[in-house]
């Protein structure tokens, strides 16, 4: 059965100079984690979204064939890395929410 699994990233409250300043790494980063899931068994797609009244916030959308799928992902060590990252450069952990398709 196929999951989606929506994180959601939340910057700290910046200031417009730090928001330009962050942004191009952020996306560098997001980049890369997307790439590194493309290539992994029970992918099939993501999305990354930016709340429009709260500039802050970012939504992304992950689509896998199985839960088993995305907690092999979840798992992998290269990727806790790069999100450890993620997180350290917004200030806040990513929330993590797993749905199923009834």
């Amino acid at each position: 059965m196929s999951i989606r699994v929506l994180m959601i990233r939340r910057a700290a409250k910046v200031s417009r100079g730090m928001d330009v300043a962050i942004l191009p790494q952020l996306s560098e980063m997001l980049t890369e984690l997307r790439a590194m899931a493309y290539y992994q068994p029970g992918y099939i797609s993501g999305e990354t979204l930016r709340n429009v009244d709260d500039p802050n916030e970012y939504l992304v959308i992950s689509t896998w064939k199985s839960l088993d799928a995305w907690q092999r992902w979840f798992a992998n060590e290269k990727r806790a890395e790069l999100e450890g990252k993620v997180d350290a450069l917004l200030g806040s952990p990513t929330v993590y929410k797993v749905f199923s398709y009834d």
